[in-house]
């Protein structure tokens, strides 16, 4: 897989004219794009996407240095994706399933989203904590996203676990709208970890921010797979 060639979406505006029908949704940044180099199931499930956000300022910066037609204008990150869909749904009311984390950071989730959505139903499901599913697991968790019926889904394991189960599960989940794997944004927005200031955001440096708060979880991701990703990107760009 390439820089040139991902198909993304270019900003914040062009989410309106997605579809209101079963849409499958992906963000990809610097680490998940080294992983998927060497994880052709995790390359399929972003590739095949629906719609695939440029999550990290790297992707952005990447895609214009390289020239790449229809290089994206911005950072659209999970977490804006997040409060733009529930916001939309919240206008008309619907049902929003959440998938992954623990029980106790699903309660703290359902609890805020009474309070800033209160036209949202909220359901949720914690599966087991594992680096893979069993056949049974996986399908009480699409039994549970299917009983629900929802509008909205989202899923929460970290990539690419979470980004390979929604996609290869896709077929069998029963949703009306849009889905998507997003990750950190469950602790965000329960509270459990704060995103970084928009300050932060706004000069690129969200991930120094999140490196800084949780080295122990994220100094892989920024101090080994960061550069990897730099490298890629100037082998293409040589190319």
């Amino acid at each position: 897989m390439k820089i040139r060639d991902l198909s993304l979406v270019r900003s914040r505006a062009e989410m309106a004219s997605w579809p209101e029908g079963k849409f499958l949704i992906d963000t990809i940044n610097a680490h998940s794009f080294v992983l998927a180099r060497n994880d052709e199931a995790f390359e399929s499930a972003l590739l095949d996407a629906d719609a695939l956000l440029p999550d990290g300022i790297s992707i952005v910066k990447a895609c214009r240095w390289l020239k790449c037609e229809n290089a994206p204008d911005e950072k659209i990150a999970g977490a804006d994706l997040f409060a733009y869909e529930m916001e939309k749904l919240n206008e008309k009311g619907g049902t929003c399933f959440f998938l992954g984390s623990t029980p106790e950071t699903l309660a703290l989730i359902e609890k805020k989203a009474a309070e800033v959505y209160p036209h949202i139903t909220v359901k949720s499901y914690s599966p087991p904590f594992s680096a893979s599913f069993s056949r049974s697991e996986s399908q009480a968790m699409v039994d549970a996203v299917n009983a629900a019926n929802p509008d909205l889904l989202w899923v929460g394991m970290t990539a690419p676990k979470q980004e390979k189960w929604l996609y290869d599960h896709w077929r069998d989940l029963d949703i009306h709208c849009h889905a998507g794997a997003i990750g950190a944004v469950f602790d965000f927005f329960a509270g459990t970890v704060s995103r970084a200031p928009k300050g932060w955001i706004n000069l690129g440096l969200e991930w120094l921010y999140r490196l800084l708060k949780e080295p122990r979880r994220t100094w892989r991701r920024y101090l080994v797979n960061n550069p990897v990703f730099l490298w890629l990107v100037l082998k293409e760009k040589l190319s």
